[in-house]
């Protein structure tokens, strides 16, 4: 993952949560959960595009032919 795809990813984040937040009209509760899940998931791609959080647990999925 190069570090030009992760600031663009991250700019377009960041420019559709701010539009959500904008212009579509919800109760404050509501936006803010969205944005913590959004964080959280944004945290969460980061942390495993670098290698932090590894993907290989003890759980193995089924491969697909």
């Amino acid at each position: 993952m190069s570090l030009v795809s992760v600031v663009i990813t991250l700019i377009v984040v960041g420019i559709l949560l701010w539009l959500i937040n904008t212009f579509i009209p919800m109760d404050g509760k509501i936006k803010s959960i969205l944005n913590i899940v959004v964080v959280i998931a944004v945290i969460l791609w980061l942390l495993y595009g670098f290698g932090v959080l590894s993907g290989s647990g003890d759980i193995r999925m089924p491969t697909v032919r």
